[in-house]
């Protein structure tokens, strides 16, 4: 079982940067890739980042590519999003998963094993 709490959501203007953090609970923590999800107001859930349960993988939807930087700490149970140049789009409530099947799976995937319950990021314009 693994449980997942976010923090670091909140209110910034285009061009800022944020950090999501995701901290789970569970003793097999580092057997699980983990990643990222977003949804934004009318719209459906969609794959933002996932990391592989080393640390050496990583995949991003091309929407932030080059802005968004996944990573984690398997000794602190922790996982981080670096949002830099945010834009008015990247307004969503950003969800933390946790699931065992390949990253390279992940953006066409929605039914994660373990989800959090989100964090809210508004950027303004």
């Amino acid at each position: 079982q693994v449980q997942l709490v976010e923090s670091g959501g909140g209110l910034v203007q285009a061009g800022e940067s944020l950090r999501l953090s995701c901290a789970a609970s569970g003793r097999t923590f580092s057997r699980y890739e983990m990643g990222w999800f977003r949804q934004a107001p009318g719209k459906e859930r969609e794959f933002v980042a996932a990391i592989s349960w080393s640390g050496r993988g990583t995949s991003y939807v091309d929407s932030v590519k080059g802005r968004f930087t996944i990573s984690r700490d398997n000794v602190k149970n922790m996982v981080y999003l670096q949002m830099n140049s945010l834009k008015p789009e990247d307004t969503a409530v950003y969800y933390c998963a946790a699931d065992q099947r390949p990253i390279s799976t992940w953006p066409q995937s929605n039914g994660m094993d373990y989800w959090g319950k989100g964090t809210l990021v508004t950027v303004s314009s």
